[in-house]
C-alpha cells in the first residue's frame, strides 16, 4: 500500500508540472450522472451522442449549464438534480465546490471540505481536486452472506485550456465471494485478483486508472489507462461493455464540425498467454514470464444528418505476437484490408465491425439499434442452417412521459454463437481473459425492462426485470466439421438461464456520495447439456452466492467512482 500511495502522490506532483486539460474523463460506473444526461438529451435539453461513453468532465459541465438556461423546462426533480451536480462539476465551471463543511477557505484559489472530504485548488492558469474514495457494499438473503469495500484516493487536475491530468487508484476487497470472473455472467467490473490471504473464497485486486490529455478547439488527443464503453444500451453494451479491467490506450475524439464526430483508440491489451520462447526459468517454474503481446486498434464515426438523428458506424481489429503495427495507428482506416496487405495470411488479426443508430426526433422517445458483426458471409444469408457471428442490440425508453419524473426503457439483445470468440488466444475480443464484447457473451439473448421514478430531491426508485439465458457452450476451432462452426445451433440447448426482478432505492445527499439499498429477487438456474451437469454450467457462470433461487438485500454507500 505504501508503494501504491507513494505513486499516487508522484502523479500528484506530475500534475503541478505537466499541466491540465479540460478533457478528464468521468467513469462510466457514475450510473447517475450518464442517466441524467440521457434523460436531458430525450426532452431535447441538450443534444449528445450517448453511443460512447465515458464523458468529459467539461462536456457534462457544460451540458449542466445548457439545461440550467432552460429552467421552465425542468420538472422540480430535475432542477434539484442540475444543482446538485453543479456543484461536482465546479471546477469545470471555473469555481471552486460550494461543499459542506467547509473547514478552511482561502479566497477562491483554496478550499478544504469534510463533506465529502476534498481538497480544491484554483488560480488563473491550474486548477486541482483531490479526496479520497470510498465504498462499501453487504450482501445478505443469499446463499452467503459477504460484503466488499473499495478505497483509495482520486485527483482531477486542468492547467490553462490545453491540458489535463486525472488518476484515480483504489483497492477493491470482496470478502467471502468473488464478484467477478471472465466467465461469469454478471456487470460487475472485472479485475485481476491477488491471491487471498489465508486461502478465502475471497478476494482483492487495485485498480490504478488515469490519463494525460492535450486539448484544442475540436478534439482531444490523450494516453489514457481507464474503461470505455460504445453502444446505445441500458443494461450491457454489445460492442464494448468496459468491464475488462483497464487497460493502456491512445485515445482520439475529435468533433469537426455539428454534423460529425469520430471516436478512435489505439490499446494494450493484457494477453495472460506465456510467451515461452522469451520466458526463461530457474530451478523449477518459470523465474520470469513474459506474456505475448496483443493490442486492439478501433474507430467509430457518428453522422447526423437530422437533430438527435445519430448514426455510427466503426470497425475494429485486435492483433498480437507483434510490435505495434504503425497502420492500426492511422485512427480512420478500415482495418480488416489492411491485413491483406502486411500478413500473410489472417492469423495474426481478428476484425469486426459495428453500426449504432440512435433517434430522439419525437420528444420523450428515444428509440436505438446496434449491430456487431464479427464475422460475416452474404452466402450465410438465406440458408437456414448456418449463420453469421453477429450481435444485436434494440430498444427504446420514454422519459417524462407520460408520467413526469418518470423513465421506462426496455431492450432485447441477441447473440449468436462464436461471436466475439476466436481461435487464437492473442487475437481473442478480449483483455484479461474479460470479454470485450457484451457480458453475456456469445450464443445468448436477454429481455430487458426497467422503470425509475423520482419523487423528491436527488431520491431515485428503480425497478427492473431482466431474462436472460445462454444456449451450448462453443469454442472457436477453425476447420471444425460436424457441424462447422457456422453451423452451430442457436440457443438449441440451454445451459444457463437467470431471471430477476431488482427493486432499488438511491438517494445522493451531498456531491460524489451516496446511500442505497437494492432488494433482488433472482432464480439462475444450470441444465445438463453436451455431457456436462447443471452444477457444471452454474459454476462456470455465476458466483456461487447466486446459484438457485434467493432474495438479496444489498445496503451500502459510495464516495467517489
Amino acid at each position: 500500500m505504501i508503494r501504491k500511495f507513494s505513486g499516487f502522490l508522484f502523479l500528484i506532483v506530475c500534475m503541478v508540472f505537466v499541466g491540465q486539460n479540460q478533457t478528464a474523463w468521468q467513469h462510466v460506473s457514475d450510473k447517475g450522472i450518464y442517466q441524467f444526461m440521457d434523460e436531458l438529451v430525450s426532452m431535447h435539453i441538450i443534444d449528445i451522442t450517448t453511443a460512447i461513453k465515458p464523458y468529459s468532465r467539461k462536456d457534462i459541465a457544460d451540458a449542466l449549464l445548457q439545461a440550467e438556461k432552460q429552467w421552465s423546462k425542468l420538472t422540480l426533480s430535475q432542477r434539484t438534480r442540475v444543482e446538485h451536480y453543479l456543484k461536482e462539476y465546479a471546477m469545470e465551471r471555473g469555481e471552486l465546490k460550494q461543499g459542506y463543511l467547509n473547514i478552511y477557505q482561502q479566497d477562491s484559489t483554496l478550499a478544504v471540505y469534510l463533506g465529502p472530504p476534498e481538497i480544491s485548488y484554483r488560480d488563473s492558469l491550474f486548477s486541482i481536486v483531490m479526496r479520497p474514495v470510498y465504498g462499501y457494499r453487504n450482501f445478505s438473503g443469499g446463499n452467503t452472506d459477504f460484503w466488499t469495500t473499495y478505497g483509495g484516493l482520486e485527483a482531477i487536475s486542468y492547467i490553462d485550456d490545453r491540458f489535463s491530468v486525472y488518476a484515480s487508484l483504489r483497492d477493491n476487497y470482496q470478502a467471502g465471494q468473488k464478484l467477478s470472473q471472465p466467465n461469469y455472467l454478471t456487470q460487475e467490473q472485472g479485475g485481476t485478483y491477488k491471491t487471498q490471504t489465508g486461502g478465502g473464497a475471497g478476494g482483492e485486486f487495485s485498480e490504478m486508472r488515469g490519463g494525460i490529455t492535450w486539448n484544442w478547439k475540436w478534439g482531444t488527443l490523450g494516453l489514457v489507462k481507464d474503461h470505455v464503453q460504445w453502444g446505445d444500451s441500458y443494461n450491457g453494451n454489445n460492442i464494448f461493455s468496459g468491464r475488462t479491467p483497464s487497460f493502456p490506450m491512445v485515445k482520439l475524439h475529435a468533433n469537426p464540425a455539428r454534423w460529425i464526430e469520430f471516436n478512435y483508440y489505439h490499446g494494450w491489451l493484457v494477453s495472460q498467454e506465456v510467451d515461452s520462447v522469451r520466458s526463461y526459468f530457474v530451478d523449477e517454474g518459470y523465474d520470469r514470464t513474459v506474456m505475448r503481446q496483443m493490442y486492439i486498434a478501433a474507430n467509430m464515426i457518428t453522422l447526423k444528418p437530422l437533430k438527435r438523428l445519430h448514426f455510427s458506424f466503426g470497425n475494429s481489429i485486435v492483433y498480437g505476437d507483434m510490435n505495434v503495427q504503425p497502420a492500426y495507428l492511422i485512427p480512420f482506416l478500415f482495418y480488416k484490408s489492411v491485413v491483406h496487405t502486411i500478413h500473410w495470411g489472417t492469423t495474426f488479426q481478428n476484425s469486426g465491425m459495428y453500426f449504432n443508430i440512435s433517434s430522439r426526433q419525437i420528444k420523450n422517445l428515444h428509440l436505438y439499434a446496434t449491430y456487431f458483426i464479427d464475422e460475416f458471409s452474404i452466402r450465410r444469408i438465406g440458408d437456414p442452417n448456418r449463420h453469421n457471428f453477429t450481435s444485436f442490440k434494440g430498444g427504446m425508453s420514454l422519459t417524462n412521459w407520460p408520467i413526469r419524473n418518470t423513465f421506462l426503457a426496455g431492450e432485447y439483445t441477441r447473440t449468436n454463437p462464436i461471436t466475439f470468440l476466436h481461435d487464437e488466444p492473442t487475437t481473442s475480443f478480449q483483455s484479461n481473459k474479460y470479454n470485450l464484447g457484451h457480458y453475456l457473451q456469445d450464443n445468448a439473448e436477454e429481455f430487458f425492462v426497467t422503470f425509475r421514478a423520482y419523487p423528491i430531491s436527488t431520491l431515485e426508485l428503480a425497478a427492473s426485470w431482466t431474462h436472460a439465458r445462454k444456449g451450448n457452450y462453443y469454442q472457436y476451432i477453425r476447420g471444425a466439421r460436424n457441424p462447422r462452426i457456422d453451423e452451430m445451433p442457436v440457443l438449441e440447448e440451454i445451459t444457463w438461464q437467470k431471471e430477476q426482478i431488482s427493486f432499488e432505492a438511491l438517494y445522493r445527499p451531498l456531491p460524489n456520495f451516496r446511500v442505497f439499498a437494492k432488494y433482488t429477487l433472482s432464480n439462475i438456474e444450470g441444465f445438463d447439456a453436451d455431457e456436462q451437469s447443471a452444477q457444471y454450467y452454474l459454476n462456470l457462470f455465476s458466483s456461487p452466492y447466486l446459484h438457485g433461487k434467493n432474495n438479496i438485500l444489498e445496503l451500502g454507500f459510495g464516495m467517489g467512482f
